[in-house]
């Protein structure tokens, strides 16, 4: 048994098993709201204050306190005890310490409840907003290699087979436009989660006479949670941010992966930077994309806290509820992992070498263009699918011979397609294929250049209204 004391024990004649005072301290891991819940702490004293619910002395007292721990946090001088359960009663216990009965004041008009839910939500905001700034970095890069790379043809692909040409520009604003969509998601997330809950009390509001707005500019936030209920129960932001973080993962991890398979022996493609490589404790030889890989792994792990936070919430019934300590844990991995893994892709992607003639070798090798003769044929008459038939037949002819498509004479072809004249041969080369798709979302170089130049654009005034 332990015989310490908890704020909330006048009610109670035993004191709390030692066992589930450890099982039920947070303090381990909420430390890291320290500065946010210092924060919204100055707010609500400043608050109460002005609204005449503390002495002018008292407000001042409880602010020099919190300024003072809020230093000691800083320099690593502050004594966190599990013995005070979470971050809320550590920071509480060394204000009092501080300025005497004046700290007891601070709790006036607020519970746990709407406190943690608004140190979660500052948390929230802070990471959306550097992660936005890892996003922006990602998307230069993308862009930059794109900018490089306008004129360097590859083989666009379907179920992992050669289908048609394309440009590896063409390929890296396809990432752009993931991460795009990405950094639009985290966007509106952080609308809904810049929405005051304090001033909900535990769960029904307090009978002060506070004024929450004035909280909401101080702690600039956009608006009030109106249901007391829900303002202290609410986890979706949480888990709109962790959905948000998952979705990004995802689309690393599917880059990482073509990025595995192109610096492999088999496609060779690419070179990874050294920096983005290990080598092997027995083969000599290796050189293996681990960065890559850990990101592809670390999809799984930020995928797992989006799940947690689901599991977590499916079953609370209103308002408040214990299990909601377990909201912080995934949380913070979350942001952790997919934060470190969106400024490594970025300078990862600024280090990709690509290698032109193997690109094109790629392409060569799966009869690209057969597409453009079907279309080809088209145009001088002939039904789609007679042409498809017409060319597959030729593409099997071909192949038991070895002769690539655009290697065929005209006599050749017209062995196959009598009325073939000379403009068939053109159509053949990876170049017409790319330059006839000059449409938007097409292929063509100069669609590239516009495509790229208008997301520079894009970049550029997210970063000014950032």
């Amino acid at each position: 048994m332990t015989n310490k004391k908890k704020k909330w024990s006048a009610l109670f004649s035993a004191p709390l098993d030692a066992r589930v005072a450890k099982f039920n301290a947070s303090v381990r891991f909420d430390y890291r709201l320290a500065e946010h819940d210092i924060v919204s702490s100055l707010a609500h004293a400043t608050m109460l204050q002005n609204q005449g619910i503390i002495s002018d002395s008292d407000g001042d007292a409880i602010k020099t306190g919190l300024n003072t721990i809020l230093e000691e946090i800083k320099d690593n001088r502050f004594d966190w005890r599990e013995e005070d359960e979470d971050v809320h009663f550590n920071i509480e216990r060394r204000l009092v310490e501080l300025s005497g009965d004046a700290g007891k004041r601070l709790h006036t008009a607020r519970s746990r409840n709407d406190q943690v839910a608004t140190d979660l939500r500052l948390f929230v905001r802070a990471r959306i907003d550097m992660l936005q700034k890892s996003l922006s970095d990602a998307r230069c890069a993308l862009l930059t290699q794109a900018e490089q790379h306008v004129n360097t043809l590859m083989p666009g692909m379907t179920h992992l087979q050669v289908a048609q040409p394309i440009s590896f520009a063409h390929h890296m604003l396809a990432y752009e436009d993931m991460l795009n969509r990405d950094s639009a998601r985290f966007a509106d997330c952080r609308r809904r989660v810049n929405i005051l809950p304090l001033g909900a009390g535990a769960l029904a509001g307090t009978g002060h006479p506070i004024d929450r707005q004035q909280v909401a500019t101080a702690l600039a936030f956009d608006g009030l949670c109106e249901n007391s209920m829900d303002a202290v129960s609410d986890r979706d932001f949480a888990i709109e941010f962790t959905s948000a973080a998952a979705i990004l993962m995802m689309h690393l991890s599917r880059f990482c992966e073509e990025v595995i398979l192109w610096s492999s022996p088999a496609f060779g493609c690419i070179t990874l930077a050294d920096a983005f490589c290990t080598g092997s404790s027995i083969m000599p030889q290796k050189k293996n994309p681990d960065v890559p890989e850990l990101i592809r792994g670390k999809c799984g792990r930020v995928t797992g806290s989006l799940t947690a936070l689901l599991m977590l919430m499916k079953s609370q019934p209103l308002a408040y509820n214990k299990d909601n300590q377990e909201d912080k844990e995934p949380v913070f991995d979350c942001a952790d992992t997919v934060q470190e893994c969106t400024d490594i892709f970025a300078a990862m992607v600024s280090a990709i070498n690509v290698k032109v003639a193997r690109m094109r070798t790629l392409l060569e090798a799966g009869y690209p263009t057969a597409t453009e003769l079907a279309d080809y044929l088209v145009k001088q008459g002939l039904p789609f699918r007679q042409a498809h038939d017409v060319v597959a037949t030729i593409i099997k002819t071909l192949s038991t011979t070895g002769t690539r498509l655009e290697e065929m004479t005209l006599k050749e072809l017209q062995q196959h397609v009598p009325q073939a004249d000379a403009g068939a041969l053109e159509v053949l080369s990876a170049e017409y294929a790319v330059q006839a798709r000059n449409h938007v979302g097409g292929t063509a170089p100069e669609e590239i250049e516009r495509q790229i130049k208008r997301r520079r654009e894009i970049l550029t005034v997210e970063s000014t209204s950032n």
